[in-house]
Parts: C-alpha cells; sequence; structure tokens
C-alpha cells in the first residue's frame, strides 16, 4: 500500500464493487457498471473483458464511484456519460432533451424504406424533404440525412437548449448542410412549403402518470414528457395543422404508446378521414406509432 493509503485496484476488482453498489437499486448492475467504467477509461466493454487485470489510477477509481453513486439516483446512464446509442451512431445527449430510444429505430426503419419508394431514377439530383416536429437531440433528423444521401430535414422544437443539442450532433456526424433546426411551436411557421414525410415525437404522457424519481424518466425534461391531461393535447394541436404541409402520397408518423395509442389514431383519422392510416408495433410487440400513407 502507497504511503497517501491507496491500494491500486484491478479492473475486475473496480467492476465488482461497482455491481455490488448498484445492485440494490438498479435493474442491471452489471451492464451499467461496465458502460460506466468505460466511461472513465474510454474503453469499450470488450477492452474491460480483455483487461480484467489491469490496474486503475485513483482518480479513475475515485471517479467511477462517483458515477455509481449517479446512477444509483435512478439518473439515466446517458445523462451521466452524455451520450445515447441510436441507429448505430452514438448521440451526444444532455439533461435538456430526451434520451433516444432504441423503440424509435422501428420507425426510422418504416421512414427511410418510404423514402426510397419517392426516389425517381430519372432525377439523380432529387432531394426528398421531411419535417421532424419534436427534434429534441435530432437523433432521427441527423439518421435520416446520414443514411439517405438524397434527402434533407428540418428539426423544429420548441426548446433553445435541446436544438443546440441537435446542431452539435448534425455536425459530429457531417450532416449540418443537409439538416435545418429551427425554433417553433409545433408545425407554426412552415409557410406554403410541403413535404414528402412528417415525422412527430411529442410529449404524450399524461400528466398525473409522469413518474418521480427514481424512476429514470423523471430525470428527463419535463416538457418533454407531459403531454397534458390525456397525453395527447400537442397531438390534438397538431394533426388538424398537417394536411396543407403534405405532398400527394406523403407519409406521417406519430409517435406514442400504448396507453395513448388508441386517442392518437383517433385524433389522425379525424384529420386524414380518406387517408390510410394503421397503428405500428416496435419490436417488442408494442403498439409504438400511428402511421398515416395520405392519398397520390
Amino acid at each position: 500500500m502507497s504511503s497517501s493509503g491507496y491500494r491500486p485496484q484491478s479492473v475486475s476488482e473496480v467492476l465488482a464493487r461497482g455491481i455490488v453498489s448498484l445492485a440494490k437499486y438498479i435493474e442491471s448492475p452489471r451492464t451499467d457498471a461496465q458502460l460506466l467504467l468505460s466511461s472513465v477509461l474510454g474503453r469499450d466493454r470488450a477492452w474491460l473483458v480483455a483487461h480484467s487485470d489491469s490496474f486503475l489510477s485513483r482518480p479513475q477509481s475515485e471517479r467511477f464511484g462517483e458515477l455509481c453513486e449517479k446512477r444509483a439516483t435512478g439518473m439515466p446512464i446517458a445523462y451521466i456519460v452524455g451520450t445515447a446509442g441510436f441507429y448505430g451512431r452514438e448521440f451526444v445527449v444532455n439533461d435538456k432533451v430526451l434520451v433516444p430510444r432504441p423503440e424509435s429505430e422501428v420507425l426510422v426503419d418504416d421512414l427511410l424504406a418510404y423514402l426510397r419508394t419517392r426516389l425517381d431514377p430519372a432525377f439523380p439530383k432529387q432531394l426528398l424533404t421531411v419535417l421532424d416536429i419534436g427534434t429534441g437531440s435530432g437523433a432521427i433528423a441527423c439518421t435520416l440525412a446520414a443514411e439517405l444521401a438524397a434527402v434533407t430535414v428540418e428539426g423544429v422544437d420548441i426548446s433553445l437548449a435541446a436544438l443546440k443539442v441537435a446542431e452539435h450532433n448534425a455536425r459530429r456526424f457531417n450532416v449540418f448542410a443537409k439538416c435545418k433546426f429551427r425554433f417553433g411551436d409545433l408545425a407554426s411557421g412552415i409557410g406554403d412549403r410541403h413535404f414528402d414525410a412528417i415525422v412527430a415525437n411529442l410529449p404524450y404522457i399524461p400528466t398525473a402518470a409522469i413518474p418521480k424519481r427514481p424512476d429514470p424518466l423523471s430525470f428527463e425534461p419535463h416538457e418533454a414528457l407531459d403531454g397534458g391531461p390525456d397525453g395527447l393535447a400537442l397531438y390534438r394541436r397538431l394533426l388538424p395543422t398537417l394536411p396543407p404541409l403534405l405532398k400527394p402520397g406523403a407519409l406521417v408518423l406519430l409517435e406514442a404508446a400504448p396507453p395513448t395509442i388508441a386517442g392518437l389514431f383517433e385524433i389522425a383519422r379525424a384529420s386524414f378521414p380518406n387517408d390510410e392510416i394503421a397503428v405500428v408495433r416496435d419490436l417488442s410487440g408494442l403498439e409504438r406509432y400511428v402511421r398515416v400513407l395520405t392519398a397520390k
């Protein structure tokens, strides 16, 4: 032991300590401890396994302990390490934006597949346009721009702090020229422009149902969760404004969750009475979003 009283600990020892400290608070203590230690060391989880006998410095060990304490309060891993994975990319996030959900990747798959059907080989310079309402971290907007060359995305959010995160991510993935982010209330200020697709992930949790700590959701921005008394207040405002913004045969995707999806479906049907409307499930089999395909 050194004169300071600190005994160097190996990766495996520190991980074991972290797992024990998290086990009484977190459902996945091993995975979470690995993610936190990976963040401290700047290494991936595979490295931790391959170098389990490597030693940590005292600052590294202490930093890991601090992060475990934060996680034990319920704070999402993404806010602690500053990034969240989505569609194969690591997006920068903070507590001003929702953590991107893997459930939303099915929606992105759907949207990309649809946009590819809109491409006309006779027009190689064709650009498709997408409106992303409630863009948050820009995860969906940046993913679309990165995955499909022939698309431009306009992301709108009422949070200036969120827009700063979205712009940072667009630069991070070299799609800033294809993504335009602006401050706005839902679809206001669009003017007479028309889009090939519109996607919206608005607050959809009823006010009374918003979780309290230590639930991880309680750490996310309240204004990005609170959908009003029945969870659909913002969608109820948005849907009637969308038909004039769409090109013929356009696609609209509206994300929600099982408790509110039926109500959202009815609101969509009222605004798109003559169009094809369906509820789509995510990979877990849960009803995740309403899909509207307008007439050509």
